[in-house]
């Protein structure tokens, strides 16, 4: 396949499904510690990364958008064009989104307009959507149905039963001719047509539809089971499962609060460390570089540079789950327990625990954070510090 020239990926994002749960539009919902939308963005670069890539938001989204793209990976970032701002249906979004492709210096040639919901499109079915655009002008992925399908009349009596062999589910990327399309649904907006995906509209202004393979694999997130269904085929890829342990101790010096997982806890007493002297969090971040054998807090962030003193030790912290994601892994779950005879961590438990879950990119459900004291013995019993120690749980690539 010769190389496309310039080719723009169109991602819709700006519905407000929510029969996913969580109360959030599904496309920024996590999916093991990733927006959908960001998974989505992260599968259509790594399929087509000289692709520019524009994402149709809705007008209240844009937190949860910048969000997402924030976390994604430098390189990708850098494909990035500022959103698009939807309209009120699907079709409005994606028109928007194409003035907006239209509006650059260099608008594309092939635009490939594709679902957010749809996390799993590979290289091979986008090399496919590009060929099509190229050779056909507009063009859908469609795959088989297993089942025979019948249609029926308003009192569900069968009135016909299709040929099954020449029908299709369509899925997403479309690919078009970026002119052809455009002015197709510039067409069907001055004529108020209104239309369920692009093939149509492409279809309503005269322009043969051609199907080329579309992939079962490439299915669309809706409803919670689909998001089950994900998950398990996300940690397929995620079998190299590592357990790293962290322990930390620092004393207590005069003060007025200590920090516990990036919250500042009153107390008394604070506690002594060339940086924030976050006794969980420096746990925590020694047993996730534990778990993938990458050292240990002094190796990446040495108390010997002054840059680092008083420093905030969230910024230890993401770096580990950093180099995580780097690697293509995901935390699977972290077990912390903090030691001290005072302050009581049960009042701020739950503020640590998203805390850390935010710090880390996880979801809460995979942090847990106990307390214990140690029966007034030691150090810690005597009240000269607190000790924290910390298991982490990551899944990697094969």
């Amino acid at each position: 396949m010769t190389a496309p020239s310039p080719l723009a990926i169109l991602t819709v994002a700006g519905g407000r499904g929510s029969r996913a749960g969580e109360g959030i539009p599904k496309q920024y919902r996590s999916l093991l510690g990733e927006t959908l939308l960001a998974r989505t963005l992260k599968a259509l670069h790594a399929a087509a990364p000289q692709a520019l890539l524009l994402t149709v938001i809705h007008a209240d989204d844009r937190a949860l958008y910048d969000a997402s793209v924030a976390a994604l990976p430098a390189a990708l970032r850098e494909t990035i064009l500022p959103p698009a701002i939807g309209g009120a249906s699907r079709q409005a979004s994606v028109r928007n989104g194409l003035e907006a492709l239209q509006a650059l210096e260099k608008p594309p040639k092939i635009v490939l307009i594709h679902d957010a919901a749809r996390p799993f499109a590979d290289p091979a079915l986008i090399a496919r959507a590009i060929d099509a655009a190229r050779d056909h002008g507009a063009a859908a992925p469609g795959v088989p149905l297993a089942d025979t399908i019948k249609e029926i009349d308003a009192a569900g009596t069968v009135v016909a039963t299709p040929e099954r062999a020449r029908l299709r589910a369509v899925q997403t990327p479309q690919a078009f001719d970026f002119e052809l399309i455009l002015k197709a649904h510039r067409t069907a907006a001055s004529q108020a047509l209104e239309f369920t995906d692009d093939a149509m509209i492409a279809e309503s202004s005269g322009h043969a539809v051609h199907i080329f393979e579309g992939d079962p694999g490439n299915f669309k997130l809706t409803s919670r089971e689909d998001f089950l269904r994900a998950e398990s085929l996300l940690l397929n890829d995620l079998p190299d499962i590592r357990t790293g342990q962290g322990y930390d101790v620092h004393a207590f010096v005069a003060g007025d609060h200590v920090w516990l997982g990036g919250v500042s806890i009153p107390h008394d007493h604070g506690l002594a460390g060339h940086s924030d002297a976050d006794v969980l969090s420096h746990a925590v971040t020694d047993a996730i570089l534990g778990a993938i054998a990458e050292g240990d807090i002094g190796s990446h962030f040495p108390p010997s540079d002054p840059q680092w003193k008083g420093a905030k030790s969230s910024i230890f912290l993401a770096h580990a789950a950093d180099l995580v994601r780097g690697r293509g892994g995901m935390i699977a779950h972290i077990d912390a327990t903090i030691v001290c005879e005072a302050p009581k961590i049960g009042p701020h438990r739950e503020t640590i625990r998203a805390s850390l879950a935010e710090i880390m990119g996880v979801d809460i459900d995979r942090v847990a954070v106990k307390a214990t004291t140690s029966e007034r013995l030691g150090f810690t019993g005597r009240q000269e510090g607190m000790a924290a120690l910390a298991l982490a749980t990551v899944r990697l690539p094969g």
